[in-house]
């Protein structure tokens, strides 16, 4: 039986408009994709979420790597109140699980600066049990390290748990820990995995 519910943030409890966020700095469409698209996938951003690199470090490498659109990048980065959509629906669905007697709780790849703007008007965060965030234990997914330190500070069962990400390779890593796991594919995606998990239990 699932008692437990661990929840990635990033699209799946919020979802973000990274490439917009950039445009709006003044940068054409496909300019703010291609800058965004090599700084997502650059080591620095992983390490800028492992807490190991700090938003100046970002504005730094990042400027002098692109340095056209050096005031472009920093004007995206410290303007971290820009990136972020709600999912209200889905917050609500997170507050009738936890009503419901599911454990909540969030396993996240995040920057400390950014997770503290994004978390300001989550709704979601009134219902959690508890979290672990990738900048408080300098650990990232999909490494294992990750969810081991979840498993053990919070004293869970792997067999009771249900990890919903939207990486495959993330939830890959949990299903290798005896967590049942599902990739969420899309918003709608999403909204069917909870109605199932609200019908168990209602």
């Amino acid at each position: 039986m699932i008692k437990n519910i661990i929840f990635d943030i990033g699209n799946v409890l919020m979802e973000y408009r990274w490439a917009e966020a950039l445009e709006d700095t003044g940068l054409s469409k496909e300019t703010a994709k291609d800058i965004w698209t090599q700084m997502f996938d650059d080591e620095l951003w992983v390490m800028h979420d492992a807490g190991t690199a700090t938003t100046d470090d970002l504005i730094r490498e990042f400027g002098a790597r692109f340095p056209k659109y050096a005031e472009n990048i920093k004007e995206f980065l410290i303007h971290g109140e820009r990136m972020h959509i709600k999912r209200p629906e889905i917050w609500e669905k997170v507050h009738t699980l936890k009503q419901l007697g599911y454990g909540i709780y969030l396993l996240s790849n995040y920057s400390e600066y950014l997770f503290k703007i994004h978390m300001k008007d989550a709704a979601f965060m009134d219902d959690i049990d508890g979290k672990l965030v990738s900048y408080e234990v300098n650990q990232v997914k999909p490494d294992r390290d990750i969810y081991e330190t979840l498993i053990e500070r919070f004293s869970l069962d792997p067999k009771d748990c249900i990890f919903l990400d939207d990486r495959k390779e993330n939830t890959d890593t949990a299903k290798a820990l005896g967590i049942d796991s599902i990739t969420i594919e899309s918003r709608e995606h999403l909204n069917l995995v909870l109605d199932e998990l609200i019908k168990k239990r209602s």
